[in-house]
């Protein structure tokens, strides 16, 4: 009986263990890592978490539900009730966050900015970029001057990989990678491999394939080209574009870029979303210089972003609008911006969850489309939408980023502070 009294005193005591190291992670994730605060503007703030946040008093102005500062430079705030903060100082600040005023859970960064003022776009943009260093896609069997079938790069190289050189010669395009091989006459070669952003040196041995043509048995990309949304560019012609990071189709791996051309785009057709298999957005990309938008820079988790050397022509007229911050973004009514039926409309959309902690970037916005002309159109959110904007109380606060594949009426967004901290 003793045993079994041990026994059960020592599971409830577990049990109780763990729920506290469950909730001690939730009350973390609750609160952001950074909050980002517009200079002059009262900013409204319940976090939803039995925690005490001390403020910086130095700075920062806080109305609400602060108590008395236990030193001169701090105030303490009840980070389960509402309060607001307020400062007319561009700058850095901090926020430190305590489970029963004692134990410290995470410190939150507060950065004051001045507003910034986008157009918001919508408007379907074709993207060509090309890699650094050439890619592997996968390996495969290669039949030799014997007959016999061979797989030289199996278990060497993976998926992902970028060739960067060969025998210590710089190789740039798939055309370099042949030609080295080829130039090999059958002797090993010793590929640089980036692989999760370290450089390795591997050795290969070439399978004469017929004449004087050698192969390795590698599946090889150079450039990727797609159809996505421009979501804002602002009076100095810099863009963001899709809100997610473009990746390669076959290995999808964030696809390292040497340089991108961006271009106008038509919309050939829509394939309408269906469960279980998401619809997506066809369109014509003609690669002119006289249909070039602009270049392609960088690509990031949030979004590709550049420089457009003109306004393309649906945006003339169109107005700016200031970016909302991810405090300013409710449940409730919101309008996603969109080019699809040929010429500018919002669509109304209905913002059902946010998520603050910032730990899937963009994934803060959960929405579901209630706009009856778009789920004619479309059936909800499709492949190709991604980037278009999404518009809440006459400010951009994010932008469109995925669709739930089991309802199309269903996706998620990225908040628009997020794209703008990356430009």
């Amino acid at each position: 009986m003793k045993i079994q009294k041990w026994i059960a005193r020592t599971s409830i005591l577990g049990g109780f263990g763990l729920l506290l190291v469950f909730s001690f992670f939730i009350m973390k994730e609750s609160v952001p890592d950074k909050i980002w605060m517009v200079q002059g503007e009262e900013e409204n703030f319940n976090f939803h978490v039995p925690m005490t946040g001390v403020v910086e008093a130095e700075g920062l102005e806080v109305f609400g539900n602060q108590s008395p500062a236990i030193e001169r430079k701090e105030i303490h705030v009840d980070l389960n009730k509402d309060f607001s903060m307020k400062s007319d100082n561009r700058g850095s600040y901090s926020i430190v966050c305590r489970l029963f005023g004692i134990f410290e859970v995470k410190e939150v960064a507060v950065e004051v900015i001045e507003e910034e003022s986008v157009v918001p776009c919508g408007i379907p943009v074709g993207i060509y970029v090309k890699t650094e260093g050439v890619l592997i896609i996968g390996t495969g069997a290669v039949t030799g001057t014997d007959g016999m079938n061979y797989e030289p790069a199996a278990n060497i190289v993976k998926s992902g990989d970028y060739i960067k050189t060969i025998n210590e010669q710089v190789v740039k395009t798939k055309e370099n990678v042949i030609e080295a091989i080829n130039g090999c006459e059958g002797k090993s070669v010793v590929l640089g491999i980036l692989r999760d952003g370290e450089y390795i040196e591997l050795k290969v041995e070439p399978v004469k394939t017929g004449g004087n043509e050698y192969k390795l048995g590698i599946w090889i990309r150079d450039d990727l080209a797609g159809v996505g949304t421009l979501t804002f560019c602002d009076s100095a012609g810099n863009y963001g574009a899709l809100g997610h990071q473009v990746s390669d189709m076959d290995t999808g791996t964030k696809v390292l870029m040497s340089e991108g051309t961006l271009y106008e785009a038509k919309i050939a057709g829509i394939t309408k979303g269906e469960k279980g298999k998401p619809g997506e957005v066809s369109g014509i990309i003609t690669y002119l210089d006289q249909f070039k938008l602009g270049t392609v820079e960088e690509n990031t988790e949030v979004g590709i972003y550049g420089k457009l050397e003109r306004m393309p022509e649906q945006l003339q007229g169109v107005e700016y609008c200031a970016i909302g911050m991810k405090q300013e973004v409710q449940e409730g009514p919101a309008k996603i911006v969109s080019y699809l039926s040929g010429e500018r409309k919002e669509y109304d959309i209905e913002i059902i969850g946010m998520d603050y902690s910032g730990s899937n970037l963009n994934k803060g916005i959960l929405f579901e489309v209630t706009d009856p002309e778009l789920l004619e159109l479309t059936g909800g959110i499709v492949q190709g939408m991604s980037g278009s904007p999404i518009i809440q109380n006459g400010k951009m606060i994010g932008a469109v980023t995925h669709v739930f594949v089991q309802d199309a009426a269903r996706g998620y967004g990225v908040f628009a502070e997020q794209m703008i901290i990356y430009r």
